[in-house]
């Protein structure tokens, strides 16, 4: 079955026809993702600009006193409850080192063995102890870092929280400027089908 000669004349106008939509489409689609490319760029200079200040402003305020306040009381609960009960448990430990050392000397110099004395090996530990408590919280005085300033570990959460708020808000943009699949615009432009 052949075409009329009308018919024929009817397709090839159509087909122009959607030639042309088809490249002021292509043209569309790159204006589009010019102004994604711009809204890009315009969104991160405003993360630059107000947002990361914001952010470490209100980290300063709110979040900071908090944290210094953390470290100081973890600071007191080393110094004041760890350090000690350690010095304790290790003077213990060389107490009963020294006992066994002891013992192991009567035993090699072919003396008689004799059962300690239980009551001045506990006086001899709590004194040793407390004597490695104190020595030990000394040394640990002396080796504290001096006060550091500047970001902690909430500002480090603060920061990350922030940067995740920005790729959000970044993501959200390019999700609602970004083309449809149907506007996709191949490398080299198609041609419309034949008809």
């Amino acid at each position: 079955m052949s075409i009329s000669r009308k018919r024929k004349k009817e397709l090839r106008k159509l087909q122009e026809q959607a030639n042309k939509l088809w490249e002021s489409q292509q043209v569309l689609v790159g204006e589009a993702a010019s102004v994604a490319r711009e809204a890009g760029r315009q969104l991160g200079s405003y993360n630059r600009e107000h947002v990361v200040p914001a952010v470490q402003q209100n980290y300063e305020k709110y979040a900071a006193p908090y944290v210094e306040k953390g470290v100081k009381t973890a600071q007191h609960v080393f110094n004041q409850k760890l350090v000690p009960a350690a010095g304790a448990v290790v003077g213990s430990a060389l107490s009963v080192w020294d006992a066994a050392n002891d013992t192991r000397s009567k035993l090699s110099d072919d003396r008689r063995l004799t059962l300690p004395d239980l009551d001045a090996m506990a006086k001899n530990a709590k004194k040793q102890g407390k004597k490695a408590s104190k020595t030990f919280a000394a040394q640990l005085a002396a080796v504290q870092p001096p006060a550091k300033r500047g970001v902690g570990a909430g500002g480090v959460i603060a920061i990350l929280l922030g940067v995740a708020a920005a790729v959000g808000v970044l993501y959200a943009a390019w999700q609602t400027l970004r083309a449809d699949d149907e506007l996709w615009v191949a490398d080299d432009p198609l041609r419309a089908p034949e008809a």
